[in-house]
């Protein structure tokens, strides 16, 4: 038997900086101010869950962290417009495709004509 930290990880090297970058921000503090923590308290388990059952497809599919994670670079999440689809509703995706993510009855684009592109929720924390 292998000892856990000399197994190896099944996520691609983005993938697996995605969960450390996400692994290092609390579920339980905000980091955007008009976020709320029952909001972001969903965002983050749903960001969490994404990355370890549908990161190594998304890295395939060419998914990127402000493509999925990105908030707008001044004014976090209260600029809808320029958040990642797994940002913007806090609910559990239920599949991946190649310009979308599926959340059920909803999905999230990623191929929005003239839709701005933020950056990484954990690097709009690390800035705060």
């Amino acid at each position: 038997m292998l000892l856990p930290e000399l197994v190896p990880d099944p996520l691609p090297p983005e993938a697996a900086e995605w969960r450390k970058a996400f692994g290092a921000l609390r579920p339980n503090s905000s980091p955007c101010r008009y976020l709320g923590p029952t909001a972001w308290a969903n965002i983050h388990e749903a960001c969490t869950d994404f990355i370890e059952r549908f990161g190594a497809e998304a890295v395939q599919l060419g998914w990127t962290a402000p493509q999925l994670f990105g908030v707008h670079p001044q004014h976090g999440t209260l600029r809808i417009d320029w958040c990642g689809v797994m940002i913007t509703g806090g609910n559990k995706a239920i599949g991946s495709e190649p310009n979308r993510i599926l959340f059920g009855n909803v999905s999230g684009y990623r191929d929005t004509p003239g839709a701005p592109t933020g950056i990484p929720i954990w690097e709009y924390a690390a800035k705060r």
